[in-house]
């Protein structure tokens, strides 16, 4: 048979592919060739006050890096951070020195990425991923952006399951939830990071990422042998920008933190982010935003800084129903332990609840030093069980029924027998700090701090018998420590 009448037929489509091939390579070398031919503008430095630099002549977007050339030769890196007609606002990443007048500015990239990966587990970085731990280069194959993707909050997943991060009072009065996002409140020296740690080492995760942000720089050594110890820190990485730092590394710091947990929560991990703490991020924010001419509005803080505390704090949570989660603690340094001052007070709102250490509690020898009336878990009330949530409703009602007759009590003003409900909350004062009280170096379950919560409210007379009774009508979720969600 002559096959000569299919041959048109069969070439048909071989001609379509390879023009079809030949389409695609033309256009890849077109792409090649349109942005590797672009010539880069450079720029000249024209003032420097403070921590700004500010330079003409060249043209590059919010967030992109410049190098300025110093009179050796070497360069500082920084990143544009805002713009007035023809000059461009940058702040130096590193430390700034051997700067001249008209030195050079070379826009190098339009983009912050961070470089993501398993690698970096077991590693101690700064804001920028350059390993400080001197065990050699970190090699990442990912890269995911600074600031994050945002992610629809009608595809995150409901948070459903308990987290037991080990220590007693905060399972059994304040029960965080996978996926919760908390704040740990306390003015200077109460003992806010050595909560940290315990919750560091005993919270069940797969992954844990810490954040030192602004913090002492002696402290991140000794929490990196200290607190997470060599088991820790293989689960663990540890993104340190000490108070020494420029206030961009410590913003980028914070930032790469939350972008590192993202990278491991959506592969499927559970992770932990710790960021201590969430107010040396706002200073650092404000001080970028003071140094570029941003005007002061709450006690010194610019609007910016109130915008960008929503940004980070929005990037943690559950992902999709297929994907893990980010259960974050946020430590909030109180200033004069006034727990109305802007970032404590913006922090509350944007947090699923709050842990307040008390400093009354902290040197009358309370350790954790937790406040329980003015501690709350927004989640609580729908991750715990009925009875559960009624032992946890009548412990804060008692608690606090001894705090607001407290100074009565102490000074011989009140008579025992007036009233049934405050003789029982005296009665039971040593029974409860002795719960609240938990040695740093011995977790508790969460199924054990339960357990030990219905052995203190043990119905052992009629008074305690009618308090944790499951029948009665409890008071309102706000009168006992919660708010209504």
């Amino acid at each position: 048979m002559d096959p000569t009448p299919n041959q048109p037929e069969q070439a048909e489509p071989l001609i379509e592919e390879a023009i079809v091939q030949w389409c695609n390579a033309l256009q890849r070398v077109a792409k090649r060739g349109t942005f590797a031919g672009m010539p880069v503008v450079e720029g000249t430095l024209t003032r420097m006050v403070g921590l700004t630099l500010e330079a003409v002549g060249c043209q590059a977007p919010i967030g992109a890096r410049c190098d300025v050339v110093t009179e050796n030769g070497d360069r500082v890196e920084t990143e544009v951070v805002g713009f007035s007609g023809e000059i461009l606002y940058l702040m130096p990443i590193s430390e700034v020195r051997g700067l001249v007048p008209n030195a050079r500015v070379i826009p190098t990239r339009n983009s912050s990425d961070v470089s993501v990966g398993p690698e970096l587990l077991g590693r101690v970085i700064d804001g920028q991923g350059h390993p400080l731990d001197n065990k050699g280069p970190i090699y990442s194959m990912y890269k995911t952006p600074l600031e994050g993707q945002k992610i629809n909050p009608l595809n995150r997943s409901p948070i459903r399951d308990v987290l037991d991060v080990g220590v007693r009072a905060i399972n059994a009065l304040s029960t965080i939830g996978r996926g919760q996002r908390m704040g740990l409140f306390a003015g200077s020296g109460v003992g806010k990071s050595i909560l940290l740690g315990m919750m560091t080492k005993y919270t069940e995760a797969d992954v844990v990422v810490v954040g030192l942000i602004g913090e002492r720089g002696r402290e991140v050594k000794e929490f990196v042998e200290e607190i997470l110890g060599d088991e820790g820190l293989k689960k663990s990485v540890v993104v340190a920008a000490p108070a020494d730092a420029s206030p961009l590394m410590r913003v980028h710091g914070a930032m790469q933190a939350t972008s590192i947990a993202e990278y491991f929560r959506d592969q499927g991990k559970h992770v932990l982010l710790l960021m201590d703490s969430l107010t040396r991020f706002a200073q650092a924010q404000r001080e970028i935003s003071l140094s570029i001419g941003e005007p002061p509005a709450t006690k010194g803080y610019p609007p910016s800084v109130f915008a960008k505390l929503p940004q980070l704090v929005e990037r943690a949570g559950n992902g999709a129903s297929d994907a893990g989660s980010i259960t974050a603690f946020y430590t909030v340094l109180v200033e004069g332990d006034d727990h109305n001052e802007p970032i404590a007070d913006a922090a509350r709102a944007i947090l699923d609840g709050h842990i307040v250490l008390s400093r009354e509690l902290a040197e009358s020898g309370q350790y954790p030093a937790i406040d329980v009336e003015a501690s709350i878990s927004r989640l609580a009330p729908h991750i715990v069980s009925p009875q559960h949530l009624r032992l946890m409703q009548t412990f804060k009602s008692t608690y606090s029924r001894y705090q607001q007759n407290r100074d009565l009590i102490n000074v011989g003003a009140y008579q025992p027998g007036t009233d049934a409900s405050i003789d029982y909350a005296v009665n039971m004062q040593p029974e409860f700090k002795a719960f609240l009280s938990q040695d740093m170096k011995q977790p508790v379950a969460f199924s054990e701090s339960y357990s030990q919560l219905e052995i203190v409210l043990r119905p052992s007379d009629p008074i305690s018998t009618e308090l944790s009774s499951p029948q009665p009508v409890q008071p309102p979720l706000e009168s006992v420590g919660y708010e209504a969600n």
